[in-house]
């Protein structure tokens, strides 16, 4: 079911949605974070065509017989907003049974901490978004996690393979030796479908000339901050 998604999802249409004008955002076909260059190293998955007819004939392989798909979108926040309606559209045209879960974000984050199945208060699908800073590589990637269980990431993800890849970043002493490791976590993730990522976008702020002490930060910090005196 997860690898029909990837067959379909088009980054554009999450990205638009969410940021606006192209100059606010960028495709970034990577788990990791992309620089200012042209999607080069990508994975192979999000840059291809869409492949519905493949998208259906895998939902049909997975037996999906009409289950409810609950959708978490927390409405408070926009752009998470933006996403949940996108991906809602996405798997209704791929013809499952799609349930919106509107709330604020407080509830939302209740939600997805649930184990229990749709029918008792759980979950399908939630999105979210992140600082590049939080998706540089494999130490810093929390997505690329899947201890089962006794994971802390909603989902709860399960591969002993990528956990393995990901023991072996760690313990790799040369720079060589952990891009080609980072690049098997990629490829392992792309392939079980472990999450998907939707692009890369700038947060834009805005801040009154009255205003010093702004930190400089990649998100918004509102500490330390004062409002001159003006006459």
């Amino acid at each position: 079911m997860r690898q029909a998604v990837l067959a379909v999802a088009d980054q554009r249409d999450y990205m638009s949605a969410m940021a606006g004008d192209q100059t606010n955002w960028r495709t970034c076909f990577s788990v990791y974070a992309c620089d200012a260059e042209p999607d080069e190293d990508d994975g192979g998955v999000l840059s291809d065509l869409r492949d519905w007819d493949r998208a259906k004939r895998l939902v049909a392989e997975a037996g999906y017989k009409g289950e409810r798909i609950v959708v978490i979108d927390p409405a408070d926040i926009a752009q998470l907003h933006a996403e949940a309606l996108v991906t809602e559209q996405l798997l209704k045209k791929l013809g499952l049974n799609v349930e919106l879960a509107t709330s604020e974000w407080g509830t939302a984050i209740k939600r997805i901490n649930v184990k229990e199945p749709v029918e008792q208060g759980g979950w399908s699908v939630f999105g979210t978004a992140y600082a590049s800073y939080d998706l540089l590589n494999p130490a810093t990637n929390r997505n690329l996690r899947a201890p089962g269980a006794t994971g802390v990431l909603p989902g709860w993800a399960s591969d002993e393979t990528i956990e393995a890849l990901r023991k072996a970043w760690f313990a790799a002493e040369d720079e060589a030796r952990r891009r080609d490791l980072a690049d098997q976590i990629q490829r392992r993730a792309f392939e079980i479908a472990l999450y998907m990522p939707i692009g890369q976008y700038i947060a834009r702020r805005a801040f009154r000339k009255s205003l010093a002490g702004i930190p400089e930060s990649p998100i918004p910090v509102l500490w330390s901050i004062e409002k001159r005196q003006t006459r």
